[in-house]
């Protein structure tokens, strides 16, 4: 296929070994800084996806990112993220990586090449109509993640992507896709920077955006977070004192007995 992978092309910048150090930084934040005005540009396009997943949800669905190498460790990052802050089931949101668990610290050679594993992956989660799949590939061009949304489709089952190129074969297959059109990354060709702080910047709005609209947010707050550590259990004291009148020692009683911010809120209410 011709298209043109943006992503890919030269940097803007030469001879990057004779700049000083303050130099690096400056033009690197430089380039990052344009990142934000690109997502800008797809926020039609996110909003039409993570309306897709939210409907999906509601009526039991689950959430998968498929991806290889930095995109799907972004994947999982994200995906990770989501049971300890809004307090969902581990298996709402699923970041699943070529190559397996082993791929998230170590390059798993060819995993990213291979064109019926994807499938394979996600029926181990026994994929279905109710689901969604995004495929996260900077270039557009990752068989692992191609293929696995070919067989989503084929199997009706709704499928998106994140991706940095136009016109790519990913984001022709995917059937919502999500382009964000970076450019020629600082040193060219390392789609982690540019294209990789674009894809976060996405999936913490799909999967925010989503987890608001199923309830799990009340004012601005993260009501259902789980308290898994001393720092979360104070931030929590402080919610249910910033939403009843109690000082801090009943907001941790109550806590300590219901659990949940807002289960500790809702019950001293009635």
């Amino acid at each position: 296929m011709n298209f043109t992978k943006t992503t890919e092309q030269s940097s803007n910048y030469e001879q990057l070994e004779h700049m000083s150090v303050a130099d690096l930084l400056s033009n690197i934040n430089k380039e990052d800084k344009t990142v934000p005005f690109a997502v800008e540009k797809a926020l039609p396009q996110i909003e039409t996806l993570v309306t897709q997943v939210v409907e999906k949800m509601k009526l039991g669905g689950r959430l998968f990112y498929i991806g290889a190498g930095t995109s799907g460790r972004l994947g999982i990052v994200d995906a990770s993220e989501c049971p300890p802050t809004f307090g969902v089931p581990f298996d709402l949101v699923n970041g699943i990586i070529a190559g397996g668990d082993k791929a998230i610290r170590k390059a798993v050679e060819n995993a990213e090449d291979n064109t019926t594993q994807a499938w394979i992956d996600l029926q181990e989660h026994n994929i279905n109509e109710k689901d969604v799949v995004i495929g996260i590939a900077a270039s557009g061009t990752t068989p692992y993640v191609i293929s696995g949304l070919e067989q989503c489709n084929e199997n009706n089952i709704i499928t998106g992507c994140i991706t940095c190129n136009e016109g790519s074969p990913l984001s022709l297959t995917a059937q919502f896709p999500v382009v964000v059109v970076v450019g020629p990354e600082f040193v060219t060709g390392s789609s982690r920077m540019k294209a990789g702080t674009a894809q976060k910047l996405v999936l913490n709005m799909i999967s925010t955006t989503t987890m608001i609209q199923l309830g799990r947010v009340k004012g601005n707050k993260m009501v259902d977070m789980q308290l898994s550590n001393d720092k979360l259990v104070d931030r929590g004291v402080r919610m249910i004192m910033g939403e009843i009148p109690v000082d801090y020692q009943k907001a941790s009683e109550l806590l300590k007995e219901f659990g949940s911010v807002r289960k500790a809120v809702d019950n001293y209410k009635k």
